[in-house]
């Protein structure tokens, strides 16, 4: 049996030549967004767009970041993103899109795996 969580990692960090659209990431979340743990089901796409939106155009300009660096100024730019849409989601509703977004484009590296100790934030 596969596990339901995982899901298609191709990434520019794996292929410097691939450059994908956002179209081309839309089409991919919406495929692939049931599969998702905080998926509320099919319907409730359009809800989570923004936020995959948001972390593809995020990872895409902060290459070089981990999600635990960039998290921080991430959550404060989600109140300024252009695309939240009409009736935009708290960041803890949709902060998990945002990373599978963000983690697709990065290549989800972390600070293990560049080899330096994680920050703690107090």
């Amino acid at each position: 049996m596969s596990d339901p969580n995982a899901f298609d990692r191709v990434s520019p960090a794996e292929d410097q030549n691939w450059e994908a659209s956002w179209e081309t990431e839309d089409n991919y979340w919406h495929e692939n967004f049931t599969s998702r743990p905080y998926s509320l089901g099919a319907d409730y796409y359009d809800r989570f767009r923004p936020a995959f939106r948001y972390g593809y155009e995020s990872g895409a300009h902060g290459v070089g970041r981990t999600w635990d660096d960039a998290e921080p100024d991430l959550q404060a730019g989600w109140e300024r993103y252009e695309h939240r849409g009409q009736e935009p989601s708290a960041w803890e509703e949709i902060k998990g899109a945002v990373r599978d977004a963000w983690d697709r484009v990065t290549g989800g590296r972390t600070a293990e795996t560049e080899g330096r100790t994680p920050q703690i934030r107090e």
